[in-house]
């Protein structure tokens, strides 16, 4: 089930760790990542977010649409901690963040996102859309529209039997009927 305080965070931690502006379409690139580095590690991804082709490569939907500004935020969410600047670029809002503040995320997604700065935060925002293309091949060019990516094809895409991918599939389906289910008792 998506998170925006999650997703808020993991942004956030990136920021922190470029100095604090990025490119919105890199840090999209790498929230995706990280996402599914999370699912081939422990069978989830960290937002709980729908991915989707598009055709700069795949994506985070609801994440997309935060960035963009077509999405209300909440007064904990994206627009308390993060802000859109000149040349699609965004910034950390927050200043002087320390581990603390990044309480939405466990040390195992932590060490995810860190995993996924050292291997591609050198990289330009172009750079990691033609390493997408390339490596995610669970992506499918939509022709200039979006095209959903179910979890099974991220599963065998990073590895997994696709008898695997299918029961990792239904896990992750199982969970977020749980998830959703727990949210409407509060």
């Amino acid at each position: 089930m998506f998170c925006e305080e999650k997703v808020t965070q993991m942004a956030a931690y990136l920021l922190h760790k470029r100095g604090e502006r990025m490119a919105y379409l890199k840090l999209m690139k790498l929230l995706y990542l990280a996402d599914r580095v999370s699912m081939n590690n422990y069978g989830y991804p960290i937002t709980g977010d729908r991915m989707v082709s598009m055709p700069k490569g795949p994506v985070l939907s609801q994440t997309l649409n935060l960035i963009a500004g077509d999405y209300a935020s909440d007064e904990f969410g994206w627009g308390a901690w993060i802000k859109s600047e000149k040349n699609y670029e965004i910034s950390l809002r927050r200043k002087n963040v320390t581990r603390d503040d990044f309480e939405s995320l466990s040390d195992a997604e932590l060490g995810v996102l860190d995993a996924i700065w050292r291997q591609f935060g050198h990289m330009s925002r172009f750079d990691i859309v033609e390493y997408t293309y390339k490596h995610c091949t669970e992506w499918q060019d939509p022709g200039g529209s979006s095209y959903p990516i179910s979890p099974s094809s991220v599963f065998i895409a990073v590895g997994k039997s696709p008898e695997v991918a299918e029961k990792l599939a239904r896990e992750l389906i199982e969970r977020q009927q749980l998830d959703c289910f727990l949210q409407g008792l509060r």
